[in-house]
């Protein structure tokens, strides 16, 4: 039997979670606020676990956490936090700060005992380190955000949250326009080196030949044209994060040279024999497959080794069905903010935009939707506007429900996720494990769900 501490300001909630937590045999202390918590703590319990909401009066679950983290006899607890919407910032805000786990609420008694059973079964102890629609908490701006509200788009915030409290060097892989640069910018704004600087190379725009002297710069009269001395860039990414998007387009040549570099941690800029120490913290991203590419001696198996320390993989969009609606809706506020204009999905347009397999991912969808906020003649973005994007077809009963604007909130979302099952499960003939990933939920969820919506 562990002490397990629940804090929340929610009293149905705190007292319901408690009540599961009994049943599965474990002894639980209430706290209704962030102080509560603390005193409770301070007093003398010896809490094995706690389950900690971010919205609280007073100090908030943040707060509270990052002061557990100070205290060296309550830094080994498992904190697991908890929310009513997840947004990428209190995700990686947690991850980073060393919570065990994130969860959104409501959480299934299946679910907590799994969780249970992970934090004290495991041999480590975690690291040093808004009540509205999908990404009400995330704010409009040019700040680089990692949205998602998928299962698969939650664990890559997680690991990218504990990868921001080390420098090891971080692969990202994925498809073109997954959001690779944004998640390195993301990571970098999370990470100790934030007030450095993020330098981003593309080393696929950059001519071969011109590669070495842009990341290491060069002295004046290193080669024909250079009249003057120029700083490279892994230089000016000195104490911050430098970035190498498609590091598999990077010339044998160059791959030793920055092999040399993570090694030794200096740079000797082109036609001089200066060594000039730096601090960096490499980010590389590709969407080749690296590991071909060493089997057919395309690139250095020693370089990987150094590069994939953390590996951080984005799922495409069309495996993460859960996250396009939410996504458009946000680009949609982006786009209509400068000009101060309202403008809203339909029924029609949401299902072609769930219908579509969106090869080019999150970049093609963002356009899209700013295609169609400069067109579209109203307020309401209808099918037809988006009749230039060539989906897949749909037979007519796996597509969304087409009268929801008229209904009550709790039968629309309802509606909707009847037709989103429904269809996700045609796509994978009947198979509920691939419906799932489909959906962007865990196998479990889809049985719930599927439970809760009378579906067999």
């Amino acid at each position: 039997m562990a002490t397990i501490l629940v804090v929340d300001d929610d009293d149905a909630f705190r007292e319901g979670l408690a009540e599961t937590l009994s049943d599965l045999g474990h002894r639980v202390v209430q706290a209704p606020s962030g102080e509560a918590a603390l005193q409770v703590l301070h007093g003398g319990l010896a809490a094995d676990c706690i389950f900690l909401d971010f919205r609280l009066p007073g100090l908030d679950g943040l707060g509270v956490l990052e002061r557990l983290r100070g205290d060296a006899a309550l830094k080994p607890v498992p904190v697991v936090m908890l929310t009513a919407h997840a947004t990428s910032d209190n995700t990686i805000g947690a991850m980073r700060l060393g919570a065990f786990e994130h969860l959104t609420k409501p959480v299934g008694r299946n679910d907590i005992a799994v969780l249970l059973e992970r934090i004290f079964s495991a041999s480590q102890r975690p690291a040093t380190g808004p009540d509205e629609a999908p990404f009400a908490g995330e704010p409009i701006s040019d700040r680089p955000l990692l949205l998602g509200v998928s299962e698969a788009m939650r664990a890559v915030q997680k690991q990218l949250g504990r990868a921001a409290t080390s420098d090891a060097t971080v692969l990202i892989t994925g498809e073109t326009g997954t959001g690779k640069e944004v998640a390195a910018r993301v990571l970098h704004e999370a990470s100790r080196r934030r007030d450095g600087q993020f330098v981003a190379v593309n080393c696929a725009a950059i001519p071969h030949d011109l590669l070495e002297s842009e990341l290491f710069g060069h002295g004046k009269g290193a080669f024909t044209g250079a009249a003057t001395e120029r700083t490279g860039r892994i230089v000016e990414a000195d104490g911050g994060t430098l970035f190498l998007d498609e590091i598999g387009d990077m010339p044998p040549a160059m791959q030793a040279k920055l092999l040399r570099v993570l090694q030794e941690k200096n740079v000797t800029p082109l036609g001089t024999s200066r060594t000039l120490p730096v601090d960096v913290r490499v980010v590389a991203a590709t969407h080749r497959d690296l590991d071909a590419m060493v089997s057919a001696g395309e690139f250095r198996q020693d370089l990987l080794y150094r590069l994939n320390v953390i590996p951080l993989h984005l799922p495409p969009l069309r495996e993460r069905i859960a996250d396009i609606l939410p996504l458009a809706e946000h680009f949609l506020a982006a786009a209509t903010k400068p000009a101060h204009r309202v403008m809203h999905l339909s029924a029609q347009a949401q299902r072609r935009l769930v219908g579509h397999p969106w090869p080019g991912n999150v970049r093609e969808l963002k356009n899209a939707i700013e295609r169609v906020c400069s067109l579209a003649p109203g307020p309401a973005i209808t099918g037809d506007d988006l009749a230039f994007l060539r989906g897949t077809s749909v037979p007519a009963e796996h597509v969304l429900p087409a009268d929801l604007a008229d209904l009550p909130l709790a039968e629309a979302i309802e509606r909707v996720e009847r037709a989103m099952i429904v269809r996700a499960l045609a796509l994978a003939s009947g198979n509920r494990a691939d419906a799932a990933r489909r959906l962007g939920i865990s196998r479990q969820s889809l049985y719930t769900k599927m439970a809760g919506l009378g579906l067999n």
